[in-house]
């Protein structure tokens, strides 16, 4: 599964098991260096996708409007209520 297929939960979950088997230290410098370059990416990856529901949630309640997203987010396909 790629990383952009990926939901927030499950990117954070990798995280932490970055995270931890870093803290639990592994003799090989290697490991731990793709571990941790692993971690910035996935902290990158992290942030982008709060950030994109961020903005999803101000266009969905500013003036309780609905318009179209900017950017990457037209493609999260935000829809206009129907009535």
């Amino acid at each position: 599964m790629s990383d952009k297929s990926k939901d927030f939960e499950s990117l954070v979950g990798e995280l932490e098991t970055v995270v931890k088997t870093l803290e639990e230290g592994d003799p090989k410098i290697e490991k731990d260096l793709k571990r941790y370059e692993r971690g910035k990416q996935l902290i990158r990856l992290c942030r982008q996708r709060l950030e994109e529901s961020e903005r999803r949630i101000e266009i969905l309640t500013e003036r309780g409007e609905v318009r179209a997203a900017p950017g990457s987010l037209d493609a999260a396909g935000v829809d206009e209520p129907s009535q």
